[in-house]
């Protein structure tokens, strides 16, 4: 403020003061009408300040522009959008490792258990023995139908050989023995009936004579009987009834042996003992569980999928199998045709094709595609930023402006924020749709730093 003006602004306030503290006169003007006096006495004031800056400004350049301000603006990188019509999804469903056959095993029959050849952890092979039973008591009632089926099969032996000559001859012997007694007796009669009629014996006498002779020729004729069976040889039936008794003792020794190979417990396919349950010493009975056996040389994997993906599984496909961090490839070996009840999933069963070692029980988890028909734009997941009511939003390049660098001849662009719909995730990346077109470029980096409307360049 130059000597001039402060002192004119001094006298105006003198003024003022005056007309304010001085009393009323015959003409004094009202309250109002003061104030009014004191606002304008202040706009006199500032125009008179305002008038020789101008003419500083005038002295200095005229009409001369000012430069413009330089408009910084935040490097950043970005993807030109490209449309796509569909996209791959992999989907995880989790089941566990199983053995093909596993099996409690036990005796079929009761008893003392005497020895277990195995222990937890051993391997076996099919027919093995793993334990066994006492079978005392039963070696003892073999061997005794094993004597009488001996003296039975030699019976059917002397039956099928016949009778002996010794036997024949004897027999002949015989018979000749009884003829002569039954003539001798006939010609007594003879002479005792001769007596009788010339009244030198009584009648009963005669009797007694004729009931002798009829009496040898009884035993005569019994005798005669042998003999002709002797040369007749045994009869068919005797040999049939002699054979079948021969064939029962043979099977009570049969049931007696599978009796014995019960007593014997064996695995009934190659595998790994997994459990024990029984020591020596032990009754056991029948079914009751000595030893847990798994095969573990063909293992399976068992996986619950849903309905529509298990339609697009066929028996004899490949498919890819994760154990942890490992992945390995595995064949469809079944479709189990009844649903889970708690999961409402179908089991699908996998031959794994693998020569490192696995665990039963170990989690397995199976990957498989699948083609989703939708549009949408990749992006990388650093493109999103988090818009209003959940939803997300991502920067676009609007037209260049005509805003240049100082430091660089590059196209500024201005920033303009679309909202967008995430309809997948995968990795480091996801597929949007919105507001978008194809050919826009999107940033994809530095979001987080930048705002609607802000000036960015791009870097090459």
């Amino acid at each position: 403020m130059n000597p001039e003006s402060a002192e004119l602004l001094a006298q105006r306030e003198t003024e003022i003061d005056d007309t304010a503290a001085k009393p009323q006169e015959t003409t004094a003007l009202p309250l109002t009408k003061s104030l009014q006096l004191r606002r304008w006495g202040w706009l006199w004031l500032s125009v008179l300040l305002l008038v020789p800056t101008l003419v500083v400004v005038k002295a200095r350049g005229g009409n001369a522009p000012e430069p413009a301000t330089l408009v910084p603006a935040l490097s950043v990188e970005t993807t030109t959008l490209e449309s796509v019509s569909a996209y791959e999804v992999s989907r995880t469903y989790t089941g566990e490792i199983v053995a093909r056959r596993s099996s409690n095993l036990g005796f079929e029959r009761s008893g003392a258990v005497v020895e277990i050849l195995v222990d937890e952890g051993d391997r076996v092979n099919a027919g093995e023995p793993l334990a066994k039973l006492d079978i005392r008591s039963l070696d003892t009632q073999r061997q005794q139908l094993i004597a009488q089926r001996d003296q039975a099969v030699a019976q059917l032996q002397e039956l099928q050989a016949g009778p002996r000559p010794e036997n024949i001859a004897a027999a002949q012997a015989e018979v000749a023995d009884w003829e002569q007694q039954v003539a001798l007796g006939r010609l007594q009669r003879q002479r005792r009936e001769a007596l009788y009629q010339r009244g030198a014996i009584s009648r009963e006498e005669l009797d007694q004579q004729s009931f002798g002779t009829e009496s040898l020729e009884s035993r005569l004729n019994q005798a005669q009987s042998q003999l002709d069976e002797l040369l007749a040889g045994t009869r068919n039936e005797q040999l049939v009834a002699q054979a079948a008794q021969v064939r029962q003792l043979e099977a009570s020794i049969r049931n007696l042996d599978v009796e014995l190979a019960k007593s014997i417990l064996t695995a009934p396919f190659d595998g790994r003992v997994s459990t024990r349950l029984i020591d020596e010493g032990v009754v056991v009975g029948g079914g009751q569980t000595v030893l847990r056996l798994v095969e573990d040389s063909a293992l399976e994997a068992r996986i619950g999928v849903p309905v529509d993906a298990a339609a697009d599984l066929t028996v004899g496909d490949r498919q890819l199998i994760q154990f942890g961090a490992d992945t390995y490839s595995a064949q469809v070996a079944a479709l189990l045709p009844e649903l889970d009840e708690a999961s409402r999933t179908v089991t699908v069963v996998l031959q794994i094709i693998s020569e490192k070692a696995l665990t039963v029980g170990q989690t397995a988890r199976l990957v498989l595609s699948d083609i989703e028909s939708t549009d949408g734009y990749w992006l990388p997941s650093t493109a999103l930023i988090p818009g209003e009511r959940g939803l997300w939003s991502i920067y676009m390049l609007s037209e260049p402006s005509p805003v240049e660098q100082a430091s660089a001849k590059e196209s500024v662009y201005e920033v303009a924020r679309r909202d967008v719909e995430v309809l997948h995730t995968e990795a480091d990346r996801v597929l949007v749709r919105g507001a978008v077109r194809p050919g826009e470029q999107a940033i994809t980096s530095g979001a987080h730093r930048i705002v609607s409307g802000q000036l960015v360049q791009v870097l090459d």
